[in-house]
């Protein structure tokens, strides 16, 4: 048993709490548990309990055993000279204040139901399983489990916001040059985001804006900062994108040590670093300001036609600067336009607007509701489990499921976790 369940039970009053009496046979009424306590101190404040008629206002604490109090070295500690109620699954010695007046204590395997215990044990079994709760996972009902995705959504944005925050920081609280650096990851795919980003770092925003209004030069900015064109290649293109970054690196003093190296390995060729980042460059050639256009745009079909650009000319024809291929016009898909709504656009919407104090949420859920699932293998795992994604917000839910209650044994916590331990 973890303490976590002993919190559980005592948060929700999982317990027979009628005609209750600590280990010295004083009568216990409770008024309040308490607000439970996520930081350092006892694990419950601003509690309110009856003892012996007698009124108590202070904190609570919770043991497996009494004797954790010693072991936790809490007799030493100010934080809990203000213990009304000393919670513990077994009482096995008293506990004492610092000025050696007795704490009451409360046992509480007297007064739990042995079917709630089962349940329990039956949710932490660890038998191999992918989940702890996937035998029972689709007896769970549908409006349980469709809240619950709505708010682990909120969650997973709100963590997001807070990566976003730190992307402001370090760019100065330029909110363009914030969604530069999400788009270029983004831009990046799973195998060279990180690399894209360390590449949009590695460039003051300033720079960019200079720039934004030619092309090639674009191009040459983030193909040479990319270590890309660094080669002796016969090719007219290739030439004038490296005459174009020799010079903007002397202009503007340009450093690229921290880039990572880009990867084309395992890549099919719409996703290769090549075609990404001219794709980003036209992007940016063709709108002056993404940022307020993003934020002033609602809907899928707006965004859509925000983020309709293809490639330079050069790269009609080329997924790598040698080699000639068909001719045919490499415009990002709607699939790819989806990808960024989900990875970049919504959240930065979401914590732009967080820093204003406006809530977007009916917006942004509006929104992510608008498209597809994502297929990966989590999402894959849960819907053989139960069909439960339906939209793209599901399966972030989802994935905010997995990543940060199911792998962290938080059943308690999870909704779900919380529907099987009550359940019938």
């Amino acid at each position: 048993m973890q303490e976590d369940f002993l919190h559980y039970i005592w948060k929700y009053k999982k317990f027979q709490f009628l005609n209750l009496k600590t280990s010295s046979n004083e009568t216990v009424l409770i008024k309040s548990v308490g607000e439970h306590n996520f930081n350092s101190g006892p694990d419950f404040f601003n509690a309110q309990i009856e003892i012996d008629g007698q009124l108590w206002a202070g904190t609570i604490e919770i043991h497996l055993k009494s004797s954790d109090w010693f072991l936790h070295n809490h007799e030493k500690d100010k934080a809990y000279d203000n213990v009304i109620l000393h919670v513990v699954w077994e009482d096995d010695t008293e506990i004492f204040r610092k000025d050696q007046s007795r704490i009451p204590t409360l046992e509480l395997k007297n007064y739990v139901d042995k079917e709630l215990l089962d349940k329990y044990q039956k949710l932490f079994n660890k038998q191999q399983k992918w989940i702890n709760c996937e035998t029972d996972f689709s007896s769970v009902d549908d409006f349980t489990i469709n809240n619950w995705l709505e708010r682990l959504y909120l969650e997973r944005l709100e963590q997001k916001a807070e990566t976003i925050n730190n992307f402001l920081m370090s760019s100065k609280n330029d909110w363009e040059a914030v969604l530069f650096k999400m788009l270029a990851k983004s831009f990046g795919l799973k195998v060279n985001g990180e690399a894209f980003l360390s590449l949009a770092n590695s460039i003051d925003f300033s720079v960019i804006r200079k720039v934004q209004s030619n092309n090639l030069q674009l191009e040459a900015l983030l193909f040479g900062q990319s270590d890309l064109i660094n080669d002796d290649v016969e090719v007219t293109y290739y030439k004038d994108l490296q005459k174009e970054y020799g010079f903007l690196k002397q202009k503007f003093q340009l450093q690229n040590e921290g880039v990572l190296p880009i990867q084309f390995f395992r890549l099919r060729p719409p996703n290769f670093p090549t075609i990404r980042l001219s794709q980003l460059a036209s992007l940016y050639v063709a709108h002056q300001n993404v940022f307020s256009q993003v934020i002033e745009a609602r809907s899928k079909e707006e965004f859509y036609k925000l983020f309709n650009v293809s490639t330079s000319e050069f790269w009609k024809s080329h997924y790598t600067f040698t080699k000639t291929s068909k001719v045919i016009t490499k415009k990002l898909s709607k699939a790819f336009i989806d990808l960024l709504l989900i990875n970049t656009i919504i959240p930065l919407k979401f914590a732009y607007a967080k820093q204003l104090g406006k809530d977007v949420n009916e917006e942004v859920l509006n929104l992510i509701k608008e498209l597809k699932p994502e297929n990966n293998t989590i999402v894959s795992k849960f819907q053989s489990l139960k069909p439960i994604a339906t939209s793209a917000m599901n399966s972030q839910a989802i994935i905010q499921l997995k990543n940060s209650y199911c792998d962290k044994n938080k059943c308690l916590d999870c909704a779900v976790g919380n529907s099987l331990l009550s359940g019938s």
